[in-house]
């Protein structure tokens, strides 16, 4: 009998994560049988609760919010791109633990680009937030070419370290958001915070935004609504929730877990038809 490997997300909250449907999803498509659970865990649970699972015999494990940071920190060896990062989203069971990666910034760049159509090369981009979103994001926009990325965030010494990790002064600008109505518009504003999680998405000038301006919010479902809404009203031309991100960052997870990548397209409109509120202006 074929061992079934047992896989999980790891955030909090977790109720909401789609990860459990999109893996099964991927394991009927490609025929790898898997188990894949979803673990709540607060910041103060989160070591334990991964300890329990690598006991218990895990084998792959996605982080989500707010424990890619932490993450990171735990496991016993990096990818490239994770270190770049500083966090991991993305952990893979060998012989002598964990190794993390991180695919979100390869998930929004994809589905960006293909998906989407967006061309980001030479584009100026405002990341709004500093924390395991916004890092697992900002070196694989540098490397699709855009031409400057300026971060704020609500705790300056955050945007500051992120700034000094991506290691490129002359295109990462470090700001705080008093800067914002002195910075101009934007080709691109990326939404990496969860303050609309919080009830607390700061305020935003309409002026942030370009003409034929675009916004793309990291989170999907309710919590991404009023970011979504803000760009819409404030003239952004393609806004876009994270919904795609979510499915090609997961077809990477799977990918380094199973060594077979599965199709993503089937499964993302499958999972717009039940987001139909947040269909944008693709």
């Amino acid at each position: 009998m074929t061992e079934i490997k047992r896989f999980a997300v790891i955030g909090h909250p977790i109720a909401h994560s789609l990860s459990p449907r999109i893996h099964a999803f991927f394991s009927k498509q490609r025929r790898i049988p898997l188990e894949y659970s979803a673990i709540d865990a607060t910041p103060e649970q989160f070591e334990a609760a991964l300890e329990a699972f690598t006991a218990g015999g895990g084998d792959g494990v996605n982080i989500t919010l707010p424990h890619k940071v932490r993450a990171a920190e735990l496991c016993n060896e990096l990818t490239e791109r994770a270190r770049r990062c500083g966090a991991a989203n993305t952990l893979i069971r060998q012989d002598h633990g964990w190794l993390g990666d991180n695919t979100d910034g390869l998930g929004l760049v994809r589905d960006l680009t293909d998906r989407h159509g967006q061309d980001l090369r030479g584009r100026k981009v405002l990341l709004i937030g500093a924390g395991g979103a916004a890092r697992g994001v900002a070196p694989a926009l540098l490397d699709a070419g855009i031409k400057s990325l300026y971060i704020v965030n609500r705790t300056p010494s955050r945007t500051d370290a992120l700034a000094d990790a991506l290691g490129e002064p002359a295109r990462v600008h470090p700001r705080n958001f008093e800067d914002l109505r002195r910075l101009g518009g934007f080709d691109l504003v990326i939404n990496a915070t969860s303050a609309a999680r919080e009830a607390a998405l700061p305020f935003l000038p309409s002026s942030l935004i370009a003409p034929r301006g675009d916004a793309v919010d990291l989170s999907y479902g309710e919590v991404a609504i009023p970011f979504l809404a803000w760009a819409r009203a404030a003239g952004g031309d393609v806004v876009i929730d994270g919904l795609g991100m979510l499915v090609e960052q997961a077809a990477e997870a799977f990918l380094r877990w199973h060594g077979v990548r599965p199709d993503t397209t089937a499964v993302y409109e499958e999972l717009r038809a039940s987001h139909a509120l947040l269909t944008t202006a693709d």
